[in-house]
């Protein structure tokens, strides 16, 4: 396991890429290609963002968690 500003900042980086990338997809759909995309991915990204780093501060133990369970679950079997 990490040590809590490693995570902390492994949260901070891959939040902001996956918040990038999900808000430019959505809108992307939503919009499509065009100039009001471009101009509204931004402002997507920028509310994105904040929020999905503070639900990975909860979600995340959860996940790690269910990790460990599942992988506990299936090393008794094997």
């Amino acid at each position: 396991m990490q040590d809590k500003k490693t995570l902390l900042v492994a949260q901070a980086a891959i939040t902001m890429m996956m918040a990038f990338s999900m808000s430019g997809i959505m809108s992307l759909i939503a919009l499509g290609p065009t100039a009001l995309w471009l101009h509204e991915w931004p402002k997507a990204f920028i509310i994105a963002w904040p929020i999905a780093f503070c639900l990975t501060l909860f979600v995340g133990p959860l996940g790690f968690r269910i990790a460990g369970l599942i992988l506990s679950a299936t090393s008794k079997r094997g």
